[in-house]
């Protein structure tokens, strides 16, 4: 199997909102709840500790690979203070957490140890 998916396999995205504090959850809050308004997205946690690989405060956005094109740049126009990761899902976590990730504002080494490339 190859390692890296093709774009037709991609259905889906993740936009983590990337935040330090207090200040920060309500501003994740407030992004969320706006961007909610305006599209097809489903919002996460707010959480207050890393979790998973994300090695900061974090909310995880997840919306349709059709709505990328929208999404993305009013992300990028309206984030604030927060940092944004964003990451494919094609079913490969390695590959989705590695390979073609994007950034906006800051960024951040993930914790990538509970993922395992798959086999060539």
């Amino acid at each position: 199997m190859n390692q890296f998916p093709s774009h037709r396999d991609t259905k889906a995205f993740h936009a983590h909102l990337y935040y330090a504090d207090e200040a920060g959850v309500e501003i994740a809050k407030q992004v969320a709840e706006q961007a909610a308004e305006l599209f097809d997205i489903r919002i996460g946690r707010f959480h207050q500790k890393p979790v998973g690989p994300h090695p900061v405060w974090s909310c995880q956005l997840s919306f349709a690979s059709e709505t990328f094109g929208q999404i993305i740049p009013w992300l990028m126009l309206n984030r604030q203070s927060l940092d944004v990761f964003v990451h494919p899902l094609t079913g490969n976590d390695y590959v989705d957490h590695t390979q073609g990730v994007s950034w906006l504002g800051r960024e951040y080494t993930l914790d990538i140890s509970q993922f395992k490339p798959l086999a060539k």
